[in-house]
């Protein structure tokens, strides 16, 4: 493998798209508690993969995992 490529499958994996049932699954949420919280604004930026079917990218699912991180109080 030359250098690069390990650079590059990484980058494409970051870009990997989830099915929404999948980023639900990955998320430890119910299918509708997925669809709320999209609704509602509050989840991940999605996907429109066709006319009835949403994704979300596995970078965009590691970024908003952190933004909902609580700090020790």
């Amino acid at each position: 493998m030359r250098h690069n490529e390990g650079q590059f499958n990484s980058a494409l994996e970051d870009h990997r798209v989830l099915s929404f049932p999948q980023w639900c699954s990955l998320a430890g949420i119910s299918i509708d508690t997925g669809r709320r919280i999209v609704q509602r604004g509050l989840g991940p930026p999605v996907v429109q993969l066709s006319a009835r079917r949403i994704g979300v990218r596995l970078a965009d699912h590691v970024r908003w995992l952190a933004s909902r991180a609580r700090g020790a109080a």
